[in-house]
């Protein structure tokens, strides 16, 4: 049976993180590290597509396997093993992390050619995958927050691989130590959760939990409080508001690292924790509420800083909140299998947008704002197409991928009843297909404002063959979920249906699903996407003076959006600047200097006093040594003689 070997295919990574961390230094060629990093993973890619198809050859119920690795941690009631959950939904995960993993160690292989830490940079990306395939495949959540922890080191450790590089607000290490704390905030909540999940349920094994979570009623107020304080965990991976500010700083890390951990895999976190404790969910609508808010507003916000901003990296970076937000709201309204979809497709075309970015700031000697771009079309004639590729998928037009994940999250939102979150969603992709397109033209097309010194180049086969393959999948990834109205069985519903059925059964959502209201929404997605397109076209290529004009008349609004709302600022002054100067004033000055260092002090001056004091009988003669010896004996035996 497939599933029995489950467990190479976790651990083949950490094999190739030990040998390329310990003798990848020794080893003087780059393609056998690259080799080595690449096929570990890309076996668990195969052992999991050998997995689907055995699924895929037998009943539904028997579909789901727990395969017992080792017994972890005994100590009372609690009761841990390392054992992994092989079913519909973290297969599914499986594939895209290992399948979008495995192009991404690929093009790594060309992009990081000539880097000192070649072999550093392929143990941290094997370490990762290792670390991720357990966050997806536990089986309970202790197991789930040692691979949650794992991904967050190696976040940290991607994020600064440059560490002596300058970045906008500093260096790359000081990126990666605000995504590790940032993501810390969050980690808190997962724990408080566990904490609660624990008392309450007795045990943290999924199995367990959910059955016993599925006997109470809808609204029970415990399972509330474990909800939120999941989520909290989950906003912090999956950079939603108000953590969500770690994400952008991030794009500091090699663009591969980008690719990876901050489009296809990392971020998707929390949507697969969510979507995994569905049944814990559907017992809190209050909580499911909460979510598809914050999902719903993150998405548009996110939107409309990547307006403004003129980093590619950036871009994209707020790219992947906004789209990160849709998945939200999918889940806030009870569309769980939809939420997964835009996993999906999202890992596809948001994984090629990264890499084709890479391949442009490769080009450019590393260039990243897309005003000195231009003209790039001619010269990176692959990277164009497939990047055109993916942004006509993320901007929702048929038949692409992102057309219809995306059309699939509003019109469950808007046949659940939840017409505000519907809107702002519509809006969201109206502002996402502008900046993309925005993005496309400055960088590729229009006039060359580049260096003249500068020869941007096609890049190696390493990287556009990666490229071509997720352009591809960009193309037609959408077809598994076509839903029933334009003649499709949306066949990832149904493969998901099984995990999400009793989360199903608890929830009772309002609304309508009216087949002729589903059309008119669905056309009017495109209409709001294709007019984005149209005035991104018509603004950058041929009426330029108009974004300078909005800019200058709306110079508030423009300035509120290019700074990012501020929120980094508040952080700083309502959090950093009142703990730092606190810490300083309380711990430093008044607990370390005022407290312990005055008690050391006063302990070396008592002992100093003694000292000094006993010192004067040190006067180096033996008769007055001979004196004291006499005075002792008389003392103790006259103490002897009165007892």
């Amino acid at each position: 049976m497939a599933h029995q070997y489950i467990g190479y295919a976790v651990f083949l990574p950490l094999i190739g993180f030990l040998i390329n961390g310990l003798i990848g230094r020794k080893i003087k060629s780059e393609s056998l590290v690259g080799i080595i990093g690449s096929a570990t993973v890309g076996i668990g890619f195969i052992i999991a597509a050998s997995i689907l198809v055995e699924m895929l050859g037998s009943p539904p119920d028997e579909r789901s396997h727990i395969v017992y690795l080792f017994n972890w941690i005994t100590a009372g009631d609690l009761s841990v093993s390392v054992a992994y959950q092989v079913d519909q939904l973290s297969v599914l995960m499986m594939l895209i992390v290992t399948g979008v993993g495995f192009l991404i160690h690929v093009y790594s292989i060309g992009y990081m050619h000539g880097d000192p830490g070649f072999w550093r940079f392929f143990s941290y990306l094997n370490l990762f995958i290792f670390t991720m395939l357990n966050l997806i495949l536990a089986d309970n959540f202790l197991l789930m927050f040692l691979g949650w922890e794992g991904v967050g080191l190696c976040s940290y450790l991607l994020i600064g691989f440059w560490y002596d590089r300058k970045f906008e607000k500093g260096t790359t290490g000081d990126a990666a130590k605000k995504a590790f704390i940032v993501n810390r905030i969050g980690d808190f909540g997962f724990l408080i959760g566990m904490f609660l999940i624990f008392t309450t349920f007795g045990s943290l094994n999924f199995s367990t939990v959910f059955a016993h979570a599925s006997m109470l009623s809808v609204g029970t107020p415990i399972v509330m409080w474990i909800t939120l304080a999941l989520f909290l965990g989950a906003t912090g991976k999956s950079a939603q508001i108000p953590l969500f500010v770690w994400l952008p700083d991030a794009m500091a890390g090699p663009t591969p690292v980008s690719a990876l951990i901050h489009a296809a895999t990392m971020v998707t976190a929390g949507i697969y924790m969510v979507a995994r404790c569905s049944v814990l969910y559907a017992l809190a609508p209050a909580t499911m509420e909460v979510v598809a808010i914050v999902g719903a507003c993150t998405a548009l916000v996110a939107a409309s800083i990547g307006l403004v901003q003129n980093d590619i990296k950036k871009i994209l970076a707020y790219s992947t909140v906004s789209q990160l937000g849709y998945m939200f709201l999918a889940l806030g309204v009870g569309a769980f299998a939809a939420g997964l979809f835009h996993v999906l497709t999202h890992a596809f075309f948001k994984a090629l947008l990264f890499l084709g970015s890479g391949a442009v700031i490769h080009a450019m000697h590393e260039e990243q704002d897309i005003r000195k771009m231009g003209e790039l079309k001619s010269h990176l004639p692959t990277t164009y197409k497939t990047f055109l590729v993916g942004t006509v998928a993320i901007a929702g037009i048929p038949p692409l991928a992102g057309f219809f994940s995306k059309d699939e999250i509003l019109w469950k939102s808007f046949a659940h009843g939840y017409y505000v979150l519907w809107f702002m969603g519509l809006v969201g992709a109206g502002l996402t297909a502008f900046y993309m397109f925005r993005l496309l033209s400055l960088t590729f097309d229009g006039e060359k404002r580049w260096d003249p010194g500068k020869h941007p180049h096609e890049a190696p086969a390493t990287m556009t063959i990666p490229l071509i393959i997720l352009a591809v999948l960009s193309a037609i990834g959408g077809f598994v979920g076509i839903p029933a109205s334009l003649g499709g069985g949306n066949a990832i519903e149904h493969w998901l249906d099984p995990v999400f059925e009793k989360a199903n059964e608890k929830m009772l959502l309002a609304g309508h699903d009216v087949e002729a209201i589903e059309y008119v929404l669905m056309a009017l997605s495109v209409g709001v996407a294709i007019a984005g397109i149209f005035l991104a076209r018509k603004w950058y290529l041929q009426r330029s003076e108009i974004p300078d004009r909005l800019s200058a008349r709306f110079a508030g609004l423009y300035k509120l959006l290019l700074n990012k709302y501020y929120v980094d600022e508040a952080y700083d002054a309502v959090v950093i600047t009142p703990a730092a100067k606190g810490s300083e004033k309380l711990l430093w000055r008044g607990i370390d200097v005022g407290v312990i260092d005055w008690f050391v002090n006063a302990l070396a001056a008592a002992f100093g006093f003694v000292s000094k004091t006993m010192r004067v009988v040190q006067t180096g003669v033996a008769q007055s040594y001979a004196l004291v010896f006499l005075a002792g004996v008389i003392a103790i035996v006259g103490w002897l003689i009165t007892r």
